[in-house]
């Protein structure tokens, strides 16, 4: 069964990508879904508390071959001269069994504004920091929430996709929410 970590919104926080490594190991996972804002912690955020952007450089770069990622917001033309897979993308779709799945940082594409989807298809985003797995309007809206800055008093999260649902889980890698595809 082909399962992918889904990560967003690291923003330079060491330990953000560090959970990143551990759920990888913990879950025995091989391919990671990268939402976007990785090193950068833009300017409406606080200072992530691990931020450390040379930090999170070779860590997301040791898994330069296992990353899919598209641009988030906060990325820029410099951080893809420092890391080892492309980040210039807004959007990426790939096939999960006979699902669509639109890949997206969540800036210019949103849950209010999607691509034309269809019954069944997946909308995976990040930006919002909030994790969210539910089904609105017969479309799958997937979000894995924030490692290092969640918002609306959601905990640091990170996502699974596999073929059967989407399961978000808390740093301390217990399942948070999930959603079972029909």
């Amino acid at each position: 069964m082909k399962r992918f970590l889904v990560i967003s919104d690291i923003h330079g926080d060491a330990a953000g990508a560090a959970y990143m490594e551990e759920a990888l190991a913990r879950h025995g996972l091989k391919e990671i879904l990268c939402l976007g804002d990785i090193l950068y912690h833009g300017p409406r955020n606080d200072l992530p508390a691990g931020y450390a952007p040379k930090e999170v450089i070779p860590i997301m770069n040791r898994h330069s071959e296992e990353i899919t990622a598209v641009r988030g917001n906060c990325d820029a033309e410099v951080d893809q001269m420092v890391l080892d897979f492309p980040i210039t993308a807004d959007y990426s779709i790939f096939f999960l069994e006979n699902r669509r799945v639109f890949m997206t940082h969540g800036h210019v594409s949103t849950p209010d504004h999607m691509p034309r989807l269809k019954k069944g298809d997946i909308f995976l985003s990040g930006h919002t920091h909030v994790p969210t797995a539910f089904a609105g309007g017969g479309i799958y809206m997937l979000n894995p929430g924030s490692v290092s800055l969640p918002k609306n008093g959601h905990p640091k999260t990170y996502g699974i996709l596999d073929e059967e649902g989407f399961t978000v889980y808390t740093e301390k890698h217990e399942p948070y929410m999930s959603v079972r595809f029909e």
